[in-house]
C-alpha cells in the first residue's frame, strides 16, 4: 500500500482486521464499522451512517436492523469507476483517492481485504458524537440486532 495521506492511517489498521476476519476468523460475513471519513458526515450528516456494501442481501439486513434499533443508516453508492483513483505506480493501492467522492474511495479501498465474503463497510463519523453529550454508543445496537439475526 502506497501510502499517500498519514491522516487516512486508521484504514490501514482495518485492512489488517479485514485479512485476518476473512482469512482466520472463518466468519460468513463481514460488517465494519469506523469513524473513516469527514467526507461521510458531509454527505449524511451527524445523524445517519453511512453502509457501502456490493450485496443486496446484507443491505437489506442492515437495513432492517436500523429500522428496528432506530440506529439511521443509507445505502450509499460503491462506484467501481473510483477504484481507478486508488492506483498506485509503485504498490499494489494507494491508501486514498482523489478529492471527490472521499467516502467512496475508503470503502473501495477497504473491499480489497475481504475475499467474496459479504461485507458492509460502515461510515459512523457522525452519529458516534454528539457535541453536547459526548460519546453516543452509536451502532452498537445496530451490530447487536444484526448479529442476533445470524444463523435464524
Amino acid at each position: 500500500i502506497e501510502v499517500l495521506n498519514t491522516d487516512a492511517e486508521g484504514r490501514l489498521t482495518l485492512a489488517d482486521a479485514l485479512v485476518y476476519a476473512d482469512k482466520e476468523v472463518g466468519c460468513e460475513s463481514i460488517i465494519e464499522l469506523s469513524t473513516l471519513t469527514g467526507a461521510c458526515m458531509v454527505s449524511l450528516g451527524k445523524k445517519v451512517c453511512g453502509v457501502w456494501t456490493s450485496n443486496d442481501d446484507l443491505a437489506r439486513d442492515l437495513e432492517e436492523a436500523s429500522k428496528v434499533t432506530g440506529d439511521k443508516s443509507w445505502r450509499m453508492p460503491l462506484v467501481e469507476e473510483y477504484n481507478d483513483q486508488l492506483k498506485s505506480k509503485i504498490a499494489d493501492l494507494t491508501n486514498l483517492g482523489g478529492r471527490y467522492g472521499g467516502a467512496i474511495t475508503a470503502a473501495l479501498f477497504l473491499q480489497n481485504f475481504v475475499d467474496k465474503k459479504p461485507f458492509a463497510h460502515i461510515d459512523i463519523a457522525g452519529p458516534v458524537w454528539d457535541d453536547k453529550s459526548g460519546a453516543t454508543g452509536f451502532g452498537a445496537k445496530l451490530v447487536t440486532e444484526w448479529v442476533s439475526k445470524q444463523g435464524k
